[in-house]
């Protein structure tokens, strides 16, 4: 199972409660107070950690709550801080506030930490109020509740290629070729039902590229048809996408029509994703008919394409290549984006 979009509850600790107490011993009549402090109540902290794929954790336990501050104690005892309530996500994580729809808060890298709901402060205890005019305080504060709320999380993955096309374009039979990843491949559609991160290793160049297989759009994908913006907004953060064409036309489908539909989706549902870099992937150029669809293609179309068959493994070699030149231009380009380290 695979969650990347949950509602969860939190509460931040209670502030103890600060202690009214006097000093009581032996030749001390006039001991005068020692009530002591209550302590800090815990916070609800959001961790960025790659080592989480999704959120499935929490779709099983939606409630967190942080420890509450222990009450001060006589003989000038402060009590003990709650703990903190640590919620560890995946990077690319965006936090939603339910009853506003803010945006709160949004994990890019791993080990980056929010504090997502703050603990209440200890009261004080009859220490603080003593005086010369008021020797023997008996006030002492009640501690501050802890903040509460209403959160959404929504994991929007995070890779440097996005592969898009689809369904039966051939993207897991790619993705089980060039990366580490297995996912499921059959001959009918959306076998692939969640994003599949695969690294494409380059031991010769001491480098890797992370791909997301994005699960196959259908028309109206923008609209969120089918399961059209849980796909797509995994698309968001690629650096370069790779649109996946069956170019010899199985189904009776037109190459040509499919690039445009995919376009169209992509400009409908977010029209700055046509600013990334792209290119496409003509799959299935084992077929006789793949060869002239693509020549009709070229003709219609200025883009990048680069022929390859995932039956016979042609043009693999040239696709990884070329997408390693293109990540590494955008590294040259944007100097802060960092690898990010997703298992």
């Amino acid at each position: 199972m695979f969650i990347d979009e949950v509602t969860i509850a939190a509460k931040a600790g209670d502030g103890g409660h600060g202690c009214a107490s006097f000093r009581r011993e032996k030749f001390e009549p006039f001991g005068g107070p020692n009530g002591g402090d209550g302590g800090r109540g815990g916070n609800v902290v959001l961790l960025a950690d790659a080592n989480s794929n999704d959120l499935t954790p929490f779709r099983f336990k939606p409630n967190h709550e942080a420890e509450n501050g222990e009450p001060g104690r006589g003989s000038d005892q402060h009590g003990h801080a709650g703990r903190d309530c640590v919620l560890r996500v995946p990077p690319g994580t965006v936090v939603t506030d339910e009853e506003t729809g803010r945006v709160v808060a949004e994990l890019l890298v791993d080990q980056e930490t929010v504090t997502l709901c703050k603990g209440g402060n200890g009261g004080w205890g009859n220490i603080h109020f003593k005086s010369p005019v008021n020797r023997a305080p008996r006030r002492a504060n009640d501690g501050e509740p802890g903040e509460t709320g209403r959160y959404r999380l929504v994991l929007k993955t995070i890779a440097d290629v996005g592969l898009v096309g689809y369904p039966n374009a051939g993207k897991s039979s790619l993705t089980n070729l060039i990366t580490k990843a297995h996912p499921r491949m059959a001959a009918y559609p959306f076998t692939t039902l969640h994003p599949q991160i695969g690294v494409i290793e380059y031991p010769e160049r001491y480098d890797r590229v992370y791909m997301a297989d994005i699960p196959g759009l259908i028309a109206g994908a923008s609209e969120n048809r089918g399961l059209g913006h849980r796909f797509l907004r995994h698309i968001e953060r690629c650096k370069i996408l790779v649109l996946m064409l069956d170019m010899a036309g199985t189904d009776q489908r037109d190459p040509a029509d499919d690039y445009k539909s995919l376009l169209n989706e992509l400009k409908l549902y977010d029209p700055v994703l046509l600013e990334k870099p792209r290119l496409v992937a003509s799959n299935k150029m084992d077929v006789e008919e793949a060869q002239k669809n693509l020549k009709k293609f070229n003709k219609k179309f200025d883009v990048e394409v680069v022929p390859i068959s995932c039956l016979t493994g042609e043009g693999m070699d040239r696709l990884k290549d070329r997408l390693l030149e293109l990540v590494r231009q955008f590294r040259d380009e944007s100097p802060e984006a960092e690898i990010p380290e997703i298992p």
